[in-house]
C-alpha cells in the first residue's frame, strides 16, 4: 500500500470524513485534490464551483461520496479525505 504524504493528517483525515454524510453540504479542498489519481484523471484545476461549494453529498460507499452540485453538470465521486464541510461566510 501506498502510504500518505503526510503522517500527521492521516489522523485528522478519518475524523473529518466521519462527520461527513449523507445530506452534508461540502466544497472540494483543492490542497487535498491536487496530487490525487482523481486529479490525474481530468483537468488539474477543478471547477470554481467545486472549490465554492455547496455541493450536497448523496450517497457514501466506502471512502467516496457521490456528490451533486447546483448546477447543470453530471454526479461525480470523490474520496471523502478530498472534501470539507461547507460554510456559507
Amino acid at each position: 500500500m501506498a502510504a500518505s504524504p503526510s503522517g500527521s493528517s492521516e489522523s485528522a483525515a478519518p475524523a473529518a470524513a466521519a462527520a461527513l454524510k449523507k445530506g452534508s453540504l461540502v466544497r472540494l479542498n483543492q490542497a487535498a485534490y491536487r496530487d490525487s489519481l482523481e486529479a490525474s484523471a481530468s483537468d488539474p484545476l477543478p471547477p470554481g464551483y467545486a472549490l465554492e461549494g455547496p455541493g450536497e453529498i448523496l450517497a457514501v460507499k466506502g471512502d467516496y461520496a457521490q456528490l451533486r452540485w447546483r448546477r447543470p453538470v453530471p454526479d461525480v465521486w470523490l474520496r471523502l479525505d478530498q472534501l470539507e464541510a461547507w460554510s456559507a461566510g
